[in-house]
């Protein structure tokens, strides 16, 4: 872990989804989680071509700008904000890697398509089940290994709703 949770909680994901107009204590924590479970909170930032605290590869970068920015024009604007312009034109991807708020708000986009409404933000085992089923679905990890790496590190929240268990 190279960032401490509630810094990254409270410096970047809470501020980027207030900046979006997307803030809700669910998206707050969901973000936190799949920042835990796919990077361990940057320990490892580039890991099989997904990139940064969020693991989002190249493709998927794409697909959020493709598929789901180009139908939010005014979300498009704000989250193309949040790049570096020059680094963004010569390396998009590179902005996963080294601009917090802008990989916080491509990772929300890539919940914000699924369309869904979130778990409460409590509900744990919900919030791993929405990681799995729209962040990354073929990844290895499990909903509990969501809920278990939340845990471990020590976040506010939590509580065990078991009619989630995978």
């Amino acid at each position: 872990m190279i960032f401490n949770a509630d810094d990254l909680r409270c410096l970047v994901i809470r501020q980027t989804l207030k900046y979006l107009g997307e803030w809700s204590q669910a998206a707050e924590n969901l973000l936190v989680g799949t920042a835990i479970q796919e990077s361990g909170l940057g320990f490892s930032l580039k890991e099989n071509r997904r990139l940064g605290i969020f693991h989002i590869s190249a493709h998927t970068h794409r697909a959020v700008w493709d598929h789901h920015l180009i139908h939010h024009p005014e979300l498009a604007t704000q989250v193309r904000g949040l790049a570096g312009q020059r680094a963004f034109i010569e390396d998009p991807h590179g902005e996963l890697l080294t601009n917090l708020k802008y990989a916080t708000a491509i990772a929300w986009c890539i919940y914000r398509k699924a369309g869904q409404a979130l778990p409460e933000a409590d509900d744990l085992e919900g919030l791993g089940l929405f990681w799995q089923q729209h962040f990354h679905p073929r990844s290895s990890g499990s909903a509990n290994d969501f809920v278990r790496n939340y845990q471990d590190l020590g976040l506010p929240g939590g509580k065990r709703n078991h009619k989630h268990a995978a």
